[in-house]
């Protein structure tokens, strides 16, 4: 028997048509034209102005043979040509590669020759870097040189400059929605701290979506102005690149991130709306006075990466900044579940709060499924806080897949679910709560530790600023806590002292054995190298043991 819901209704152009994001810019034009999209340095456009600058610079690609299926690289800072190139790329049918603007020349080249990249978008601050990655590379793409008013210049590598390039394409270029939303629209790689970077290839869909799932998870829905502190590479900058446009909001572009100029931007512009990983809330609360500024809009503040500590969350709220927590990778175009706040916590004292706070929570709306299971059986844990599992997500905000890598991809899909290596528990609210990266775990006598429950004990330190604990070997306990630690501003505070702060909020077990003070390294997006705080723990345990 025939269905007639199924047989007799199909998709037309009438009743179907792909999600993209690049719907979004379209509609803001035409509705909000005069607003506001972009505020940098003493450059303002408004959304028409924008919407024809993202159509010229698509029409001057497909005139030098840009198309369906082809790579465009782009590397530069938070300024409004990354911005642009988020939808004029696309626009072509062509495939947007941001690539991270801290990585050496080797690879550079590597991305650049895996990703297949046709044409470069380069700023000349980075010409150093990208001058010597272009020697590297087996097939050289063609190089427009982006020349930032607001930057301090540098050297041109291309033939032309992006101004100059655009101002060849048509304002009026016909462009086209993806024939399928399955269509790649972006390559994002990962950090690559075990070999070669992997390349994660987003869909049109899932951009759209988790754009939308990111503005209304937050309530960014009122025009919100949007200050880049978030890298734009980073996950297309959470795919707020493309979720600005959909709400009519303002791009305050922010080329150098730093306190001074994130206050600056918050007084000067009204700004409402910003992103980080937790050191650029370390940035803002352990700013001098003479970097403050006073402001009076409510001001939102969304945060990943590592668990925000407590004490961190607390003095945010101080200072008139709420803090949304979120978590997500770049396999699942960045951010995808949120710690949702709920109106009873609203009673509970501060540190509770803060407490909750610090959890990751529940999937976006536009998340299918959150679990965290047994790595091996995926067998859903207990809901009781406290057996350890692997988080596992599905749904339409995953990736397609890893760049011609399919056995990673069939690996990072066994079960049909996307394993994310991030160890956790899950509450009896369904709330999950990260406790470690898989590799990040400290087995201790046979006792697992949680480097995120040891760094969020010192954190609650105030001479703590920055705090990364990994695993140091021992010859008696196999492995023991060592902390490293960035001092506040002014502080002093002896390593016995520290240790004896976590004598009194942790199992003695988890207390650090070893305290080192110094700068802690950092990925450009914020995040600690626990990989490189691991080598110099192995190192400092071998040079005791040879002096014994």
């Amino acid at each position: 028997m025939t269905n007639p819901y199924e047989t007799d209704l199909g998709k037309n152009d009438a009743n179907f048509t792909p999600l993209s994001p690049l719907s979004f810019i379209r509609r803001t034009a035409a509705t909000y034209p005069n607003r506001t999209a972009v505020i940098h340095g003493t450059i303002r456009r408004n959304w028409a102005e924008t919407y024809a600058r993202t159509r010229q610079l698509a029409s001057a690609l497909s005139q030098h043979g840009i198309g369906v299926g082809d790579c465009v690289a782009v590397m530069a800072p938070n300024i409004p040509e990354m911005m642009e190139a988020h939808f004029g790329i696309p626009m072509t049918g062509g495939i947007i590669n941001a690539i991270n603007t801290r990585l050496d020349a080797a690879t550079i080249a590597f991305i650049l020759d895996h990703g297949e990249a046709k044409i470069l978008l380069t700023d000349t601050e980075l010409s150093p870097a990208i001058k010597e990655a272009l020697t590297l590379v087996k097939n050289k793409p063609m190089v427009v040189d982006i020349c930032d008013s607001e930057g301090p210049g540098g050297e041109r590598l291309g033939d032309i400059d992006y101004e100059s390039f655009i101002a060849g394409g048509d304002a009026d270029y016909e462009w086209s929605l993806p024939d399928d939303e399955w269509r790649a629209i972006a390559l994002n790689y990962t950090s690559g701290t075990t070999g070669n970077p992997k390349g994660v290839v987003y869909h049109h869909r899932g951009a759209y979506l988790n754009a939308m799932g990111n503005v209304f998870t937050w309530g960014a829905t009122g025009h919100p102005i949007y200050l880049w502190t978030l890298p734009m590479f980073h996950c297309n900058g959470w795919c707020f690149t493309w979720g600005v446009a959909l709400v009519a909001g303002t791009h305050v572009c922010l080329r150098q991130v730093a306190a001074k100029n994130i206050y600056a931007a918050i007084a000067e512009h009204g700004v409402t709306h910003l992103c980080g990983a937790p050191i650029v809330m370390q940035m803002i609360v352990n700013a001098g006075e003479e970097d403050r500024r006073d402001f009076d809009q409510d001001v939102e503040f969304m945060t990943a990466a590592a668990p925000p500590p407590a004490a961190v969350l607390a003095r945010m709220a101080e200072q008139g900044i709420r803090v949304t927590h979120v978590y997500g990778l770049t396999e699942i175009y960045g951010p995808a579940v949120v710690c949702a706040w709920q109106d009873e916590w609203d009673e509970l004292p501060g540190e509770k709060q803060a407490q909750l706070q610090s959890r990751q929570g529940v999937p976006y709306e536009v998340l299918e499924d959150v679990m965290v299971g047994d790595p091996d059986t995926l067998e859903p844990v207990p809901r009781d806080g406290e057996t350890m599992g692997e988080v596992f997500t599905r749904g339409n905000v995953t990736m397609k897949g890893y760049l011609k890598n399919p056995k990673a991809t069939d690996d990072a899909f066994a079960g049909g679910w996307f394993h994310t290596g991030d160890l956790g528990v899950w509450h009896a609210d369904n709330y999950i709560e990260l406790k470690d990266r898989s590799k990040d775990i400290i087995i201790s006598g046979g006792e697992n530790i949680s480097s995120i429950e040891v760094e969020d004990a010192l954190y609650k330190h105030p001479a703590v600023s920055a705090a990364a604990v990994v695993a140091r070997p021992d010859e008696k306990w196999g492995e023991t806590p060592c902390a490293f630690i960035e001092l506040a501003p002014d502080a002093d505070v002896s390593a016995d002292e520290l240790i004896q702060h976590c004598r009194d909020h942790l199992a003695g077990y988890k207390v650090p054995r070893h305290i080192v003070f110094g700068g802690l390294p950092k990925t450009s997006t914020g995040k600690i190298q626990k990989f490189v705080l691991r080598e110099q723990a192995n190192e400092l345990a071998n040079a005791d043991a040879a002096a014994e």
